[in-house]
């Protein structure tokens, strides 16, 4: 408690949300000042350099004062907000409230005029500190929940959360969302221009800016992305080593179960299951690889908690699949698609990204041929998967045609030897190309 002016005042802070994370950026808050909070009701969003995730209110009462608004950012620990236990909502019914006491803020800065609204669908090029606050008295309370990708489009066209349908979990707006209403929206009506004057008109700075370049600060995610592939190249010796499997047999065993796969699981029999379970076979046979090190030890980890690495529009997370060897096709396949759903709307939780012992790569989404993956450490090796082409082959003195991948696994030279990193990959490719391997675990 924070007595401010004679009035006992519950400090809102940033909640601890790992030991990597030290700073998050202020997302929508979903309660104005005024308003009554439950205890553990979640009333804004917090972006992290690895999630988006939800601070709740530690006690019930009034939001009284919003210390830093969206866009901004704050380290962990910091006040971000002041509630008042013993106060009213605007929501509440009764006499009028007295006068609120002064809190702490800073001076007032001199009145500007408001500008004027732009027009629907008309682009504009702003950053995520320019977008709508959910303290706005001008948003309507029962707008649905918006994500920040869908927050940074709606501000980027000039669109209010209202103006666009929802179609996420639990009523989210998505930034999908946002790009099919412009898609299915007419073009906007060309605006009429007043007559030139005798001196040259002077362009908005916003405009002028976003005739060239746009200039955009980086999100905590991206910045973290960037300072630990650095630190990755400084800190390791980083070597490929290169391969290629035929997936005739996955295929064919995918065109024969994956329909009764998917009827009975109610999930796809994707390829992720398959390379999921050969990796943990060839780490078994290969630990230097699930292996890492700490000081002048090497740590010889004996679970195998694997990382799937996902694209958003946000940046590259990597959530984990824990006890990787303890789970099935339809397990693995499942936690994929739940990780890849909520990682695009950026809902996973940070403990879901913490660890990890070995990653996976699949830039064959995007139609990457060959790539050379980075280490996330402090693991020893990453495995790149890449696109299937169909490609001539040699096979028993015939030039067939069979749909190859390319594979690349990254390591770090300081653990792992060249022997140690041929035999993993070798492994990798006749699990593969003998998924028979896979099931009986040979």
């Amino acid at each position: 408690m924070t007595n401010i002016a004679g009035v006992e005042m519950e400090e809102l802070r940033v909640p601890e949300v790992g030991e990597s994370i030290t700073e998050v950026v202020i997302g929508q808050w979903h309660k104005r000042e005024g308003e009554s909070v439950g205890r553990d009701e979640e009333i804004v969003e917090l972006e992290s350099e690895k999630a988006t995730f939800e601070a709740p209110a530690p006690v019930a009462g009034v939001l009284a004062k919003i210390v830093k608004t969206a866009g901004s950012s704050a380290e962990v620990g910091e006040v971000i907000a002041y509630i008042d236990p013993r106060g009213k909502g605007a929501t509440a019914p009764g006499p009028p409230a007295r006068p609120k006491q002064p809190l702490p803020a800073e001076p007032p800065a001199a009145a500007k005029p408001a500008p004027p609204e732009p027009p629907r669908g008309a682009h504009q090029h702003l950053s995520h500190r320019d977008r709508p606050l959910a303290n706005d008295p001008d948003v309507v309370e029962t707008a649905p929940r918006v994500m920040p990708a869908a927050a940074r489009a709606l501000g980027e066209h000039g669109l209010s959360a209202a103006d666009v349908k929802a179609t996420g979990p639990g009523e989210r707006l998505l930034k999908e969302d946002v790009l099919r209403h412009i898609s299915q929206s007419p073009p906007p009506a060309v605006a009429l221009q007043p007559a030139p004057s005798s001196a040259p008109p002077s362009r908005p700075r916003s405009q002028e800016a976003g005739d060239r370049e746009e200039r955009k600060p980086m999100s905590p995610l991206r910045k973290r992305i960037a300072q630990r592939l650095v630190e990755a190249q400084h800190n390791a010796a980083l070597l490929t080593t290169f391969n290629e499997a035929d997936l005739t047999e996955v295929k064919q065993l995918r065109k024969e179960h994956g329909e009764a796969f998917l009827k009975k699981h109610d999930v796809k029999l994707g390829f992720m299951a398959f390379f999921v379970k050969a990796v943990v076979e060839a780490l078994k046979n290969c630990p230097e690889l699930n292996a890492r090190i700490d000081g002048d030890d090497i740590v010889y980890q004996r679970h195998y908690d694997i990382g799937i690495a996902i694209g958003t529009d946000r940046g590259l997370v990597v959530p984990i699949l824990r006890d990787a060897d303890k789970l099935g096709f339809a397990e693995i396949e499942h936690a994929i698609t739940d990780y890849g759903v909520r990682a695009r709307a950026g809902e996973l939780k940070i403990d879901e990204m913490l660890g990890g012992t070995f990653t996976i790569s699949n830039g064959g989404v995007y139609g990457s041929l060959l790539s050379t993956p980075i280490v996330n450490p402090p693991q020893s090796g990453v495995l790149g998967m890449h696109s299937i082409q169909e490609r001539p082959v040699a096979i028993n003195g015939q030039v067939v045609i069979r749909p190859m991948m390319y594979l690349a696994l990254t390591y770090d030279h300081r653990i792992v030897d060249g022997r140690e990193a041929v035999t993993f990959l070798r492994e990798i490719k006749e699990a593969i190309e003998e998924p028979a391997r896979i099931l009986i675990e040979i």
